[in-house]
Protein backbone atom coordinates (compact mmCIF):
# COMPACT_ATOMS: atom_id res chain seq x y z
CA UNK A 1 0.00 0.00 0.00
CA UNK A 2 1.45 3.35 -1.05
CA UNK A 3 1.07 5.88 1.77
CA UNK A 4 1.11 9.67 1.44
CA UNK A 5 1.77 11.87 4.46
CA UNK A 6 0.92 15.57 4.45
CA UNK A 7 3.95 17.74 5.36
CA UNK A 8 3.68 19.29 8.83
CA UNK A 9 4.15 22.81 7.48
CA UNK A 10 0.73 22.58 5.83
CA UNK A 11 -0.78 22.76 9.34
CA UNK A 12 1.14 25.78 10.61
CA UNK A 13 -0.80 28.73 12.04
CA UNK A 14 -4.29 27.44 11.43
CA UNK A 15 -6.89 29.86 12.83
CA UNK A 16 -8.46 28.84 16.12
CA UNK A 17 -6.55 25.57 16.31
CA UNK A 18 -3.86 25.56 19.03
CA UNK A 19 -4.06 21.81 19.68
CA UNK A 20 -1.02 19.53 19.45
CA UNK A 21 -1.36 16.34 17.41
CA UNK A 22 -0.64 12.89 18.75
CA UNK A 23 -0.16 9.69 16.77
CA UNK A 24 -0.68 5.95 16.98
CA UNK A 25 0.29 3.27 14.49
CA UNK A 26 -2.54 0.99 13.38
CA UNK A 27 -1.41 -1.83 11.09
CA UNK A 28 1.34 0.30 9.59
CA UNK A 29 -0.86 3.39 9.11
CA UNK A 30 -0.27 6.51 11.21
CA UNK A 31 -3.48 7.77 12.77
CA UNK A 32 -3.45 11.32 14.12
CA UNK A 33 -5.64 12.49 16.96
CA UNK A 34 -6.13 15.30 19.45
CA UNK A 35 -6.30 14.48 23.15
CA UNK A 36 -7.26 17.40 25.36
CA UNK A 37 -8.40 17.65 28.96
CA UNK A 38 -7.81 15.44 32.01
CA UNK A 39 -6.54 11.97 31.14
CA UNK A 40 -8.39 10.40 34.08
CA UNK A 41 -11.79 11.64 32.87
CA UNK A 42 -14.11 9.51 30.76
CA UNK A 43 -13.47 10.38 27.11
CA UNK A 44 -15.66 12.21 24.65
CA UNK A 45 -14.83 10.79 21.23
CA UNK A 46 -15.45 13.28 18.42
CA UNK A 47 -15.64 11.61 14.99
CA UNK A 48 -15.71 13.83 11.93
CA UNK A 49 -17.00 13.03 8.46
CA UNK A 50 -16.13 13.91 4.91
CA UNK A 51 -14.22 15.81 3.63
CA UNK A 52 -13.37 17.44 6.96
CA UNK A 53 -10.91 16.54 9.72
CA UNK A 54 -10.52 17.20 13.46
CA UNK A 55 -10.31 20.93 12.70
CA UNK A 56 -14.11 20.71 12.47
CA UNK A 57 -14.28 20.26 16.26
CA UNK A 58 -12.09 23.21 17.27
CA UNK A 59 -15.10 25.17 18.61
CA UNK A 60 -16.31 22.23 20.69
CA UNK A 61 -13.09 21.08 22.33
CA UNK A 62 -12.53 24.08 24.67
CA UNK A 63 -16.02 24.06 26.25
CA UNK A 64 -15.94 20.28 26.67
CA UNK A 65 -12.53 20.47 28.33
CA UNK A 66 -13.77 23.35 30.50
CA UNK A 67 -16.61 21.08 31.62
CA UNK A 68 -14.01 18.58 32.83
CA UNK A 69 -14.05 16.09 29.97
CA UNK A 70 -11.18 14.35 28.22
CA UNK A 71 -11.78 15.09 24.55
CA UNK A 72 -10.34 12.86 21.82
CA UNK A 73 -10.72 13.87 18.17
CA UNK A 74 -9.09 11.58 15.59
CA UNK A 75 -8.41 12.31 11.96
CA UNK A 76 -9.91 9.51 9.92
CA UNK A 77 -7.37 7.76 7.70
CA UNK A 78 -7.13 9.75 4.48
CA UNK A 79 -7.88 13.03 6.24
CA UNK A 80 -6.17 15.64 8.41
CA UNK A 81 -2.75 14.63 9.67
CA UNK A 82 -3.47 10.91 9.37
CA UNK A 83 -1.78 8.91 6.64
CA UNK A 84 -3.42 8.84 3.23
CA UNK A 85 -3.31 5.63 1.20
CA UNK A 86 -2.82 6.69 -2.40
CA UNK A 87 -5.25 4.31 -4.15
CA UNK A 88 -9.01 4.63 -3.86
CA UNK A 89 -9.31 0.85 -3.61
CA UNK A 90 -7.22 0.96 -0.42
CA UNK A 91 -10.24 2.44 1.36
CA UNK A 92 -13.08 0.19 2.42
CA UNK A 93 -15.80 0.61 5.03
CA UNK A 94 -14.37 -2.32 6.99
CA UNK A 95 -10.88 -0.82 6.98
CA UNK A 96 -12.15 2.53 8.24
CA UNK A 97 -13.86 0.76 11.13
CA UNK A 98 -10.73 -1.30 11.84
CA UNK A 99 -8.47 1.76 11.80
CA UNK A 100 -10.64 3.53 14.38
CA UNK A 101 -10.98 0.37 16.45
CA UNK A 102 -7.20 0.26 16.52
CA UNK A 103 -7.18 3.78 17.97
CA UNK A 104 -9.67 2.82 20.70
CA UNK A 105 -7.54 -0.17 21.61
CA UNK A 106 -4.25 1.73 21.52
CA UNK A 107 -5.61 4.39 23.88
CA UNK A 108 -7.76 1.87 25.78
CA UNK A 109 -10.71 4.26 25.73
CA UNK A 110 -13.63 3.21 27.95
CA UNK A 111 -16.75 4.91 29.21
CA UNK A 112 -16.85 6.75 25.88
CA UNK A 113 -19.38 9.39 24.96
CA UNK A 114 -19.48 9.10 21.18
CA UNK A 115 -20.22 12.29 19.24
CA UNK A 116 -20.51 11.54 15.55
CA UNK A 117 -21.49 13.41 12.42
CA UNK A 118 -21.64 12.43 8.73
CA UNK A 119 -19.20 9.53 8.12
CA UNK A 120 -18.22 9.81 11.77
CA UNK A 121 -21.60 8.25 12.44
CA UNK A 122 -21.33 5.49 9.86
CA UNK A 123 -17.99 4.47 11.36
CA UNK A 124 -18.85 5.38 14.94
CA UNK A 125 -22.12 3.46 15.09
CA UNK A 126 -20.32 0.39 13.79
CA UNK A 127 -17.66 0.85 16.48
CA UNK A 128 -20.39 1.18 19.10
CA UNK A 129 -22.21 -1.93 17.91
CA UNK A 130 -19.05 -4.02 17.68
CA UNK A 131 -17.42 -2.79 20.91
CA UNK A 132 -20.35 -1.92 23.20
CA UNK A 133 -18.37 -2.43 26.41
CA UNK A 134 -16.34 0.69 25.60
CA UNK A 135 -19.29 3.10 25.24
CA UNK A 136 -21.45 4.87 27.81
CA UNK A 137 -23.67 6.96 25.53
CA UNK A 138 -24.04 8.29 21.98
CA UNK A 139 -24.80 11.69 20.47
CA UNK A 140 -25.63 11.42 16.77
CA UNK A 141 -25.61 14.61 14.69
CA UNK A 142 -26.54 14.70 10.99
CA UNK A 143 -25.70 11.06 10.38
CA UNK A 144 -27.08 7.55 10.10
CA UNK A 145 -26.15 3.98 9.25
CA UNK A 146 -27.42 2.93 5.79
CA UNK A 147 -27.85 -0.72 4.92
CA UNK A 148 -28.63 -0.30 1.22
CA UNK A 149 -32.37 -0.58 1.76
CA UNK A 150 -33.05 3.07 2.55
CA UNK A 151 -33.95 5.78 0.07
CA UNK A 152 -31.06 8.22 0.22
CA UNK A 153 -31.55 11.90 -0.50
CA UNK A 154 -31.11 13.42 -3.99
CA UNK A 155 -28.49 15.72 -2.42
CA UNK A 156 -26.41 12.67 -1.51
CA UNK A 157 -26.77 11.23 -5.00
CA UNK A 158 -25.51 14.46 -6.52
CA UNK A 159 -22.57 14.56 -4.11
CA UNK A 160 -21.70 10.92 -4.87
CA UNK A 161 -21.52 11.62 -8.59
CA UNK A 162 -19.58 14.85 -8.13
CA UNK A 163 -16.93 13.26 -5.89
CA UNK A 164 -16.40 10.50 -8.42
CA UNK A 165 -16.15 12.51 -11.62
CA UNK A 166 -14.92 16.01 -10.86
CA UNK A 167 -11.28 16.46 -11.97
CA UNK A 168 -10.61 18.66 -8.94
CA UNK A 169 -12.17 18.14 -5.52
CA UNK A 170 -12.30 21.60 -3.86
CA UNK A 171 -12.44 20.50 -0.22
CA UNK A 172 -12.59 23.93 1.41
CA UNK A 173 -15.40 25.01 -0.91
CA UNK A 174 -17.28 21.77 -0.26
CA UNK A 175 -17.19 22.32 3.50
CA UNK A 176 -18.26 25.94 3.00
CA UNK A 177 -21.16 24.79 0.81
CA UNK A 178 -22.29 22.49 3.63
CA UNK A 179 -22.43 25.31 6.18
CA UNK A 180 -25.32 27.68 6.83
CA UNK A 181 -22.97 30.54 7.71
CA UNK A 182 -20.14 31.92 5.54
CA UNK A 183 -16.65 30.52 6.11
CA UNK A 184 -13.76 33.01 6.08
CA UNK A 185 -11.10 32.30 3.45
CA UNK A 186 -8.55 31.30 6.08
CA UNK A 187 -10.93 28.65 7.46
CA UNK A 188 -11.50 27.27 3.98
CA UNK A 189 -7.73 27.05 3.60
CA UNK A 190 -7.55 25.09 6.86
CA UNK A 191 -9.85 22.47 5.36
CA UNK A 192 -7.66 22.39 2.26
CA UNK A 193 -4.47 22.03 4.33
CA UNK A 194 -4.38 18.20 4.49
CA UNK A 195 -4.41 17.94 0.69
CA UNK A 196 -1.35 19.42 -1.05
CA UNK A 197 -2.64 18.12 -4.39
CA UNK A 198 -5.23 15.78 -5.88
CA UNK A 199 -3.14 12.67 -5.15
CA UNK A 200 -3.91 13.08 -1.45
CA UNK A 201 -7.70 13.02 -1.96
CA UNK A 202 -8.25 9.34 -2.75
CA UNK A 203 -10.02 8.82 0.58
CA UNK A 204 -12.24 11.86 0.13
CA UNK A 205 -13.21 10.73 -3.35
CA UNK A 206 -13.90 7.16 -2.27
CA UNK A 207 -16.03 7.80 0.80
CA UNK A 208 -19.31 8.40 -1.09
CA UNK A 209 -18.81 5.15 -3.01
CA UNK A 210 -18.56 3.24 0.28
CA UNK A 211 -22.04 4.23 1.49
CA UNK A 212 -24.31 1.22 0.91
CA UNK A 213 -26.92 2.13 -1.68
CA UNK A 214 -27.99 -1.47 -2.48
CA UNK A 215 -28.56 -4.49 -0.24
CA UNK A 216 -25.66 -6.32 -1.93
CA UNK A 217 -23.10 -3.56 -1.26
CA UNK A 218 -20.00 -4.83 0.60
CA UNK A 219 -20.84 -3.10 3.89
CA UNK A 220 -24.57 -3.78 3.86
CA UNK A 221 -24.44 -7.04 5.82
CA UNK A 222 -22.15 -5.69 8.56
CA UNK A 223 -24.27 -2.55 8.86
CA UNK A 224 -27.36 -4.75 9.14
CA UNK A 225 -25.76 -6.63 12.03
CA UNK A 226 -24.97 -3.30 13.65
CA UNK A 227 -28.63 -2.37 13.32
CA UNK A 228 -29.59 -5.63 15.05
CA UNK A 229 -27.57 -4.36 18.01
CA UNK A 230 -28.92 -0.81 17.78
CA UNK A 231 -32.53 -2.06 17.77
CA UNK A 232 -31.86 -3.86 21.05
CA UNK A 233 -29.53 -1.55 22.98
CA UNK A 234 -30.68 0.65 25.82
CA UNK A 235 -27.44 2.60 25.98
CA UNK A 236 -28.53 6.27 26.12
CA UNK A 237 -28.75 7.63 22.59
CA UNK A 238 -29.36 11.32 21.81
CA UNK A 239 -29.95 12.94 18.43
CA UNK A 240 -28.81 16.52 17.80
CA UNK A 241 -29.55 17.20 14.14
CA UNK A 242 -29.54 20.64 12.57
CA UNK A 243 -32.48 22.14 10.74
CA UNK A 244 -30.73 23.12 7.49
CA UNK A 245 -29.06 19.94 6.27
CA UNK A 246 -30.53 18.65 2.98
CA UNK A 247 -28.55 15.40 3.20
CA UNK A 248 -29.73 13.99 6.54
CA UNK A 249 -32.89 16.00 7.22
CA UNK A 250 -35.46 13.75 8.89
CA UNK A 251 -32.96 10.98 9.58
CA UNK A 252 -33.13 11.61 13.31
CA UNK A 253 -36.68 10.22 13.39
CA UNK A 254 -35.52 6.78 12.29
CA UNK A 255 -32.86 6.74 14.99
CA UNK A 256 -35.29 7.90 17.66
CA UNK A 257 -37.97 5.38 16.71
CA UNK A 258 -35.78 2.33 16.16
CA UNK A 259 -33.23 2.56 19.00
CA UNK A 260 -34.57 1.77 22.49
CA UNK A 261 -31.84 3.86 24.12
CA UNK A 262 -33.26 6.93 22.38
CA UNK A 263 -36.62 6.64 24.14
CA UNK A 264 -37.28 9.50 26.53
CA UNK A 265 -34.04 11.35 25.75
CA UNK A 266 -34.06 15.15 25.36
CA UNK A 267 -33.45 15.15 21.60
CA UNK A 268 -32.43 18.48 20.14
CA UNK A 269 -32.92 20.31 16.87
CA UNK A 270 -30.10 22.80 16.43
CA UNK A 271 -31.42 25.79 14.53
CA UNK A 272 -29.28 27.67 12.06
CA UNK A 273 -26.93 24.78 11.35
CA UNK A 274 -26.11 23.23 8.00
CA UNK A 275 -24.62 19.82 7.36
CA UNK A 276 -21.43 20.84 9.20
CA UNK A 277 -23.24 22.05 12.27
CA UNK A 278 -19.96 22.00 14.24
CA UNK A 279 -18.93 25.02 12.15
CA UNK A 280 -22.26 26.79 12.36
CA UNK A 281 -23.25 25.96 15.94
CA UNK A 282 -20.27 24.22 17.51
CA UNK A 283 -20.52 25.81 20.92
CA UNK A 284 -24.23 24.98 21.08
CA UNK A 285 -23.60 21.35 20.16
CA UNK A 286 -20.85 21.15 22.80
CA UNK A 287 -23.32 22.43 25.40
CA UNK A 288 -25.83 19.74 24.35
CA UNK A 289 -23.17 17.07 24.80
CA UNK A 290 -22.08 18.41 28.19
CA UNK A 291 -25.69 18.52 29.46
CA UNK A 292 -26.30 14.99 28.27
CA UNK A 293 -23.25 13.74 30.16
CA UNK A 294 -24.13 15.78 33.26
CA UNK A 295 -27.64 14.35 33.29
CA UNK A 296 -26.12 11.08 34.43
CA UNK A 297 -27.55 8.96 31.64
CA UNK A 298 -25.09 6.18 30.93
CA UNK A 299 -24.89 2.58 29.90
CA UNK A 300 -25.87 0.23 32.67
Amino acid sequence: MEILRTPDERFADLPGFPFAPRYVDVEGVRVAYLDEGPRDAAPVLLLHGEPSWSYLYRKMIPPLVAAGHRTVAPDLVGFGRSDKPARRDDYTFARHVAWMKGLLQALDLRGITLVCQDWGGLIGLRLFAENPDRFARVVAANTGLPTGRERLSPAFGAWRAFARWTPRLPVGRIVAFGCATPLPPEVRRAYDAPFPDERYKAGARQFPRLVPVRPDDPAAEANGRAWDFLRATRVPFLTAFSDRDPITRGGERALQHRIPGAAGQPHVTIHGGGHFLQEDRGEELAAVVARFIASGTAAA
